[in-house]
């Protein structure tokens, strides 16, 4: 697979504990990398790594297939979870100083942050101070100035943070955009939901170990408990009554079917359920159901802390 960037076996200690224990990361290109994990466990450290901010103990970091060096550092895009804006400038003056910082000239960076402030509906508020920005708004502007120089990879420490639904939904479509024009795009987030629509892969990091890494449908996949969903014409009673299995009834669908919820024991066990459920009623639909991201977060981390106890702060 052709990975932009790979950190591996990645040790950073600081004074009195471990924040990063052989940690091992590699991004696909042109994907939309979840980097998660609950609080301290070592995730923004990683990033830190990754845009040169500071270095590991030991492992390495490799660029676009070679090591990793601080001239690669301008073909990365950042926006860190904290963030700030000088409060007395006008929004449009700084936007164009942090565009010229990365190389734009005054013309292009003016055209191109025009362009982006009507994307993301922010055109009004381009003579106004920062002060008056909304932290939203404001969030706007930094991501505006984090993807402006189209830079192939970029980096979002929880990017939705603030954000109302219609907000967030506009900047998840760009972030969709950024990716199919060929960016890569890692971000941090405990907002599972997000995970769910944007990524492509994952790696939960807990106590400053990897613990999960893979696409997102394989981990689903992992972690899917043999249950199933079935929709159905005809007497509950008598799919109820179908001896051997974990039946219990749901809501009628939009499809206007009845459901009834359906635990097995392994998969092997379908096919036998299939065939006692036609007997009883009449089958529209049976799918697999797959965990959500946040039960896996929740089952993941649990198993973790059950199999490794010792806390670790990061």
């Amino acid at each position: 697979m052709d990975y932009i960037i790979s950190a591996e076996n990645i040790v950073k200690d600081f004074t009195g504990h471990r924040a990063l224990d052989d940690v091992t990361v590699r991004v696909p290109r042109g994907k939309v990398y979840g980097l998660l994990g609950p609080n301290g466990a070592g995730k923004t450290t990683l990033i830190r790594i990754i845009n040169h901010i500071t270095a590991p103990d030991s492992g390495t970091v490799t660029f676009d297939g070679h090591t990793m060096t601080a001239d690669d550092v301008v073909s990365i895009g950042y926006l860190p979870e904290e963030r700030g804006l000088y409060k007395k400038m006008k929004v449009g003056d700084q936007a164009l100083f942090f565009a010229r910082l990365k190389g734009l000239s005054r013309k292009e960076a003016e055209a191109s942050l025009r362009s982006w402030f009507e994307r993301l509906e922010i055109s009004d508020w381009w003579n106004k101070k920062v002060e008056e920005l909304s932290k939203g708004m404001a969030q706007k502007v930094q991501f505006i100035v984090t993807v402006l120089h189209r830079p192939r990879l970029l980096i979002f420490d929880e990017p939705f943070s603030g954000f109302d639904p219609i907000n967030a939904g506009i900047l998840k479509r760009e972030i969709l955009r950024l990716r199919d024009e060929g960016a890569t795009v890692i971000f941090s987030t405990h907002n599972m939901a997000s995970v769910e629509e944007l990524c492509d892969e994952i790696t939960l990091i807990n106590k400053s170990h990897n613990i999960l890494s893979g696409s997102l449908r394989e981990v689903r996949e992992r972690f899917a408990d043999n249950r199933y969903e079935l929709a159905f014409t005809g007497d509950p009673s008598a799919l109820l009554a179908a001896d051997g299995f974990q039946v219990s009834l749901g809501p009628v669908n939009t499809d206007g079917f009845a459901t009834a919820d359906v635990r097995l024991a392994s998969p092997a066990d379908v096919r036998a359920f299939l065939a006692r459920a036609n007997e009883a009623v009449e089958i529209n639909a049976f799918r697999a159901v797959l965990p959500t991201m946040d039960d896996i977060f929740i089952n993941a981390v649990e198993q973790s802390n059950m199999s490794n106890p010792e806390t670790t702060e990061s």
